[in-house]
């Protein structure tokens, strides 16, 4: 895989645009590519049930497919709902019931890569940013 910072980070940050949107709670863009070779960015983010869960998978998936993005390869984990794995190849999104997520904390594995800012600052019209 080929990385560039610039371009990998559309999606990632329209699928955490997607999940916010939905309710889900503490929406995370972590830019793993400069230390993991299978893909560059991963979105995490939970909700309180599975209701919520499931909800925030789908939306994240319309939404994609709604801006011409890519389809997921596989979505993992939509039978029990506690930790659904959506792999686009590039970039995977992990959504959580929040026991889970607290349970495999994956922003503490993971807690030497930069996030990325993926919200919109409609005022100023800034891109997001790597911190």
């Amino acid at each position: 895989m080929t990385y560039n910072s610039d371009d990998d980070q559309r999606w990632p940050i329209e699928a955490a645009r997607a999940a916010d949107a939905k309710a889900a709670t503490d929406v995370v863009v972590l830019e793993v590519g400069p230390v993991l070779a299978l893909c560059s960015h991963f979105v995490i983010c939970s909700g309180p049930n599975s209701r919520l869960v499931r909800a925030v998978v789908e939306d994240i998936e319309a939404k994609l497919a709604e801006l011409g993005g890519p389809k997921p390869r596989r979505i993992e984990g939509l039978d029990d709902q506690r930790w659904v794995l959506m792999d686009y190849g590039d970039f995977v999104v992990h959504v959580f019931l929040d026991e889970a997520r607290s349970f495999y904390d994956l922003e503490r594995l993971w807690s030497d890569v930069p996030r990325v800012d993926w919200s919109l600052d409609t005022d100023s019209k800034t891109e997001p940013t790597v911190s």
